[in-house]
Parts: structure tokens; sequence; C-alpha cells
């Protein structure tokens, strides 16, 4: 066996995981997931029928767990928001200064 085929077999595997937010409890759970190296994409639908204040809760103790380590977070439209290990950047389209006048304006 060649070393690159050991190196492949002890290397652990990464799951990308959709996962609903429902309440602040699911941040720990949340947390140790993304400690594992998986990637989560997390609908914030649930908890935000019943309060935006612990949604906001959840994602500002979020965002300051996932700097912590070296990841990244980010917002997928209004409902879903995915968080990756630091192992994984995400892209993130620059905007002109004219398509952020545009994009203000309306």
């Amino acid at each position: 066996m060649s070393t690159s085929e050991q190196e492949n077999k002890t290397e652990k595997k990464a799951y990308l995981k959709a996962m609903p937010l429902r309440s602040l409890d699911d941040v720990e759970v949340i947390k140790h997931e993304l400690s594992l190296g998986n990637i989560l994409v997390l609908k914030v639908t649930p908890l935000a029928r019943k309060s935006v204040e612990d949604v906001k809760e959840a994602v500002n103790e979020l965002y300051g767990f996932t700097q912590s380590i070296g990841g990244d977070i980010a917002r997928l439209g209004e409902e879903r928001v995915v968080i990756v290990p630091n192992s994984i950047k995400i892209w993130r389209q620059e905007i002109s200064v004219s398509e952020e006048k545009a994009s203000t304006a309306a």
C-alpha cells in the first residue's frame, strides 16, 4: 500500500448536513458537528417562528464560535445559514460600488 493510500484511509470524513435550528439548545449540537469538521446548512425558520431574538442570539453565538476555530459562516437567503470548518472557505462575490448603490436605491 502506498503512502497516499494510507493517508486516504486515515483521513476522517466530513459530511454536509442540513439541520433545523429549533431552539437555543441546538447551538451546542451545531458547535459539536462543526468541531467534527462537518459542513452545516441551518434552516433558521423553525426558531424564527418562535423568537427572532433567539435567532439573533444563536447566530451571534455561532458566529463567535466559528471565528474562534477559523471557520466561516454566511447567510443563504432569508431562511438558511451555512457554516464551514477551518479547512473550507465560503466564496463571496465582490460587489462593485455601482451595484451596491443600485441595490440600496431599490
